[in-house]
């Protein structure tokens, strides 16, 4: 399927690995010219080379701190106006919510709500004055379904949607969409398969079969299907859907809406 966005530009937030890179590789085999981002150099640099060799695409890597004034210039200095941008960004650590102090909380709704909202800020005024903008914001399931321990980013990401949601619709008649990919349980590093292999005592391939039987689909999500809802929501033929929330979980949310 031609997605319809060769040669639009996109900015691909933490996508040297995981689902973010699933985002940066689809988008750049659709034609995309790519801004891949990290912050470890060396793995950063080696994501936008191999995706720029399998797909032909531009891909150039921008090594940022994207919760920093300098990290998002950064960012906009390689893509001045992008078509397409992909917020994504760690969400805070596990944690009691009696352990989280006004700091903790501050610092979490910044990297989860905020920064996003600053990226939007930059990106919005070129796509709305040239008619074209897709913005995927990369939250989590438990948006939808929270989870106890995880309260400090369901409750940031959730805010964000709720921002967001009214901002969609402003922008919308400017062919400028604003949509949710909310990730179930994927396959990736952020996951802590490894360090949950080494907590219990097993292989990482008997934590996979585990939590996979908790799952409809029998299995975790492959990022590479994750990054093809992103491609699709990015492109010519998504103008008509903004502000949603796309649930990708393998069927573990028990919900008919």
């Amino acid at each position: 399927m031609d997605f319809g966005i060769a040669g639009r530009k996109a900015i691909v937030c933490a996508s040297s690995r995981g689902l973010g890179r699933g985002c940066a590789f689809r988008l750049a085999e659709a034609g995309c010219e790519v801004v891949v981002n990290g912050r470890d150099r060396a793995v950063t640099e080696a994501t936008a080379a191999e995706i720029a060799k399998v797909t032909g695409a531009k891909v150039i890597p921008v090594v940022a701190d994207i919760g920093t004034a300098a990290g998002q210039a950064a960012l906009f200095a390689a893509c001045p106006e992008p078509d397409i941008l992909v917020n994504n960004n760690g969400g805070p650590p596990f944690r009691d919510f009696r352990e989280l102090d006004r700091e903790k909380m501050i610092e979490g709704v910044t990297g989860n709500m905020i920064v996003a909202i600053e990226l939007i800020r930059k990106a919005i005024g070129p796509m709305q004055a040239k008619k074209f903008g897709r913005i995927v914001n990369i939250t989590s399931s438990s948006v939808k379904a929270p989870i106890g321990g995880l309260d400090l980013s369901s409750g940031a990401r959730a805010g964000l949607t709720a921002f967001l949601a009214g901002v969609a619709r402003q922008v919308a008649g400017d062919n400028v969409t604003i949509n949710f990919l909310l990730p179930g349980s994927f396959d990736t590093a952020r996951a802590g398969i490894a360090l949950e292999a080494r907590q219990r005592g097993v292989s990482e391939a008997e934590v996979r079969t585990m939590r996979a039987a908790r799952i409809p689909a029998k299995r975790l999500g492959d990022p590479d299907e994750f990054g093809a809802a992103c491609a699709f929501l990015c492109s010519a033929q998504a103008g008509y859907i903004t502000g949603q929330n796309l649930l990708i979980d393998g069927g573990n949310y028990p919900g008919a809406f």
